[in-house]
Order: structure tokens, then sequence, then C-alpha cells
């Protein structure tokens, strides 16, 4: 897997590599990013996610940061946790599934209108066959929103993310993307990094082919 990416042998180890079920047994209502993070990804949401568009939002939890006064047809939900995915009151529907066991998405081709993954993205052991599953999964020019924090469980981060930093996992989100097929990829500085104040947020776009 490493090899066929060109990345160091050990990419995609964790010190943690106990099934991520026992990891994520216990429900963790709470907020991985900041109020000011939280704002800026919901701002963004609002410019990138179509209105009245059916989303799925994988690897989530019990809220999705989704502006509140939009509608869309249907927010999928997937993550590890079902008591975190049925607090959500923006899902419709949602499903548990290990992606690092099985990346195959339970989405029907052309199915959905965008996609998100939320300060999740360090966790994926493999990232280029989950993101090719949300390729299939997008209709033509969807945009799958990829954000993410300094924050993480490093014990659950895969080995290449803990040895980059915040411009190093753009580049890394953005090679896993066009690993996959995206196009039209671009990097967006959404919140800047400030000690003890503020945390940063970064969010990679890249749209699905065609459209």
């Amino acid at each position: 897997m490493d090899d066929a990416l060109g990345l160091p042998d050990g990419a995609f180890r964790r010190i943690d590599e106990d099934d991520d079920e026992l990891f994520y047994d216990e429900p963790r209502l709470v907020l991985h990013i900041d109020d000011n993070a939280v704002g800026a990804l919901t701002r963004f949401y609002r410019a990138v996610l179509p209105a009245g568009g059916i989303l799925c939002d994988l690897m989530s939890s019990w809220v999705s940061h989704l502006p509140p006064e939009i509608d869309y047809a249907e927010v999928i939900g997937h993550g590890l946790n079902a008591i975190e995915l049925a607090a959500n009151k923006r899902f419709s529907r949602w499903f548990v599934q290990d992606l690092n066991r099985e990346p195959v998405l339970p989405l029907a081709d052309a199915s959905i209108d965008a996609a998100m993954i939320c300060v999740s993205v360090q966790y994926l052991q493999q990232p280029v066959a989950v993101l090719r599953e949300v390729a299939r999964a997008l209709r033509p020019g969807g945009p799958l929103v990829i954000s993410f924090s300094n924050r993480c469980f490093p014990t659950k981060a895969v080995a290449v993310w803990r040895g980059l930093d915040d411009r190093g996992h753009a580049k890394l989100v953005e090679f896993y993307l066009r690993q996959a097929g995206f196009e039209r990829i671009e990097t967006h500085l959404l919140a800047e990094w400030v000690e003890d104040v503020s945390d940063p947020l970064i969010a990679v776009v890249g749209r699905s082919p065609g459209g």
C-alpha cells in the first residue's frame, strides 16, 4: 500500500493498532475544534455545499457544523459510534463502518451531491481507496471538503500525518485527492492558529471528474 503511493514504508502505521471499534466505543459528545474554527467551517460549508443537495458526512459525530438555515434533501452520516451518530440532528440516515477495514462505501454511483470529512482524514490507513469511493458516489463535479486542524488523537493518527506540519498536511491531502482522481483541487486557510487563543483550520476541496 505504501509503495503504491510512493510514501515511505510504514507511512500508515499507527501507535495504537488495536481495533478502532474499541477506541471509539465510548461516545465523545464534545467539539474537536474551537468555536472560531467551527464558525469558519460553517461559513465555508455555506459557500461550497449545494443547498437542497444530498450530502454525505464521513467520519462524523454528533454535530456536522452545517449552516442551520440551509435545508438539504438528505444528509447521510457515517462514523464509528452509533450513539454519536444518533444524536446528530442533521442526519436523515447514518451507518457505522470501519473504513480502515472496509473502504467500500454503501452508496450508489453518482448518488450524492457533496461530501465532507471533518478533522478525521488523519486516521485513514487506506485514504486513496476511501477517496476513490467518494469520487464514485459523487455526481460529476461534486465537491469533497476535507478539513483539519492541528488537533488529533495521536495514537490513532497515521505515521505520515504525525511527521508533518500544517502545510505538509495540506500537501498530503492534495496528494491523496489527486491520486483518487479528483480535479480542481484547492486549499483554503479558514482559521489561523494563535497560541492558546485560536485553533487553525484548513480545508482542501477536490471535485469529482466531469461536471
